[in-house]
């Protein structure tokens, strides 16, 4: 069983990450609170992994940070709540807002993430709420500069993430609209800050 990798970023996508170790590359499934702050291809990367295995596949979940893990194995234990869902959920709305969230009752807040329905989304809340409540918040760093994203090709590939996380074309496409025009003027452009304005655009 894979409890840990560290090796060097091959390629980085929203939600997915290769991880070359020692010539051997491993396919491995990321939540973009996780995404946000793992380097660009060819630094070093360590990641936590939990190891999903069934009678048809194998597949890997890592995380950064001991939080972000522990949020994800409590998620899949809920009913009705997969790896696949809770990966979403968790790229949906960040570790500290979600333990927030769970902590007020904030079924709305959950329903706003594509894939959680009402019932799930309470759940998640009635199932979690004595869970988290003494999680520690970790505050990660972010990488350092990263280049700026030309405005077409940023444009493409932010409606692609959102698309994937199962946001509606009309929506994301407002959403993301609407994040690059918040940049403040002359600041460089990123893909990982514009798409995390354009998920709380989504959540409002």
């Amino acid at each position: 069983m894979i409890a840990f990798l560290r090796g060097r970023v091959l390629t980085k996508a929203p939600t997915r990450l290769i991880v070359d170790v020692q010539g051997v590359g491993y396919d491995v499934q990321v939540p973009l609170s996780t995404f946000y702050r793992v380097p660009e291809p060819g630094a070093e990367v360590s990641l936590r992994i939990h190891t999903h295995v069934r009678e048809d596949a194998l597949a890997l979940f890592g995380f950064l940070t001991e939080l972000e893990l522990q949020i994800f194995d409590r998620l899949i234990s809920i009913s009705g709540v997969g790896p696949k869902l809770a990966l979403n959920t968790m790229s949906g709305i960040e570790p500290p807002d979600l333990v927030a969230a769970v902590q007020r009752g904030d079924v709305a807040r959950l329903t706003a993430i594509p894939g959680v329905g009402r019932k799930t989304a309470e759940r998640i809340v009635l199932e979690l709420k004595d869970k988290l409540a003494a999680f520690k918040l970790e505050t990660i760093e972010a990488p350092g500069a990263v280049e700026e994203a030309r405005p077409d090709d940023l444009r493409r590939d932010l409606l692609s993430a959102l698309l994937n996380l199962g946001y509606h074309r009309p929506l994301a496409e407002r959403a993301v609209e609407s994040a690059i025009k918040s940049a403040p003027p002359g600041a460089a452009i990123t893909f990982e800050h514009t798409l995390r304005q354009a998920l709380r655009a989504l959540s409002r």
